[in-house]
């Protein structure tokens, strides 16, 4: 009976950390402490007039590969935005840097570097829609 309940136990534990993270990837967050610049030279890109989407990838990560359509897609849909994608192996220094602990990772820049907000995981749309109209 002391392995039914344990393996009922590790049933329920690990069915609600997987509902949260699946909940949280994805979810684009405000940046609390925005007083790190990011520089053009750091990210070897210059910045959009308005904004910039600055996405953390990988070669053999599905999910990023979904990313960079979609920032694209916005990219076209609002003008002075640009979309920067750099290659989080080949950047190991910036990605410890900023903090970046998984592939996708995107970054909302406002139009002088400063870190506005954060999606880990494939960001939606409407997320960074809303993400990119809180910029002025």
């Amino acid at each position: 009976m002391d392995s039914v309940t344990l393996l009922l136990f590790l049933f329920i534990a690990a069915s609600a950390y997987g509902v949260w993270y699946q909940r949280s990837r994805g979810r684009i967050k405000a940046t609390e402490n925005r007083t790190q610049l990011i520089t053009p030279m750091k990210i070897g890109a210059e910045f959009g007039e308005r904004a910039t989407l600055l996405q953390f990838s990988s070669a053999f990560c599905t999910p990023c590969r979904a990313t960079k359509v979609l920032l694209g897609q916005v990219v076209q849909d609002f003008p002075g935005i640009k979309h920067v994608e750099i290659d989080a192996e080949s950047n190991l220094e910036l990605v410890r840097e900023l903090n970046i602990k998984s592939t996708p990772t995107t970054l909302v820049l406002d139009s002088s570097g400063i870190e506005i907000s954060r999606a880990v995981g494939a960001p939606r749309r409407s997320d960074v829609v809303a993400s990119l109209n809180a910029i002025r």
